[in-house]
């Protein structure tokens, strides 16, 4: 069965908000387990508001959900696309095999860098309040 290439590109805008929706999902339930306790997480109790396992908590929640909303995706991605980064240099890059995340835990944190990387600079996507906002103001 042959799709065109034309039907294929018209579902582009909402498989990326698809791709944004369950990837803020699953972002979000590390701020949830590092601060709020759930989904329960050996290891990530009692976490330290003021720590720097506590401010990636807020930018995880805060930024998880901005994304998920599709509320000033760009913006929002970018800056935990930079938190990624940074966790993947500081917790899992200094424990060696920097250039092979499979070997020093960090596979996750370079594969949400890169997809927030993406969202940065593709948008959120058909079904985000971004897109309503668009909408209105034209």
């Amino acid at each position: 069965m042959f799709v065109s290439q034309a039907k294929l590109e018209s579902w582009t805008p909402r498989a990326l908000a698809v791709l944004r929706i369950v990837t803020a999902y699953l972002f979000l339930q590390h701020g949830t387990a590092k601060l709020l306790g759930f989904p329960h997480v050996d290891g990530l109790e009692g976490v330290v508001l003021f720590s720097l396992i506590g401010f990636a908590g807020i930018l995880e929640i805060v930024g998880g959900v901005l994304i998920l909303l599709g509320l000033f995706t760009r913006l929002a991605a970018f800056v935990v696309c930079g938190e990624m980064a940074f966790a993947y240099f500081i917790g899992h890059a200094s424990q060696g095999h920097v250039l092979t995340p499979m070997l020093n835990g960090g596979e996750l944190a370079v594969l949400y860098c890169f997809v927030f990387l993406y969202l940065a600079v593709a948008g959120a996507g058909a079904w985000s309040l971004d897109a309503l906002r668009a909408r209105a103001a034209s």
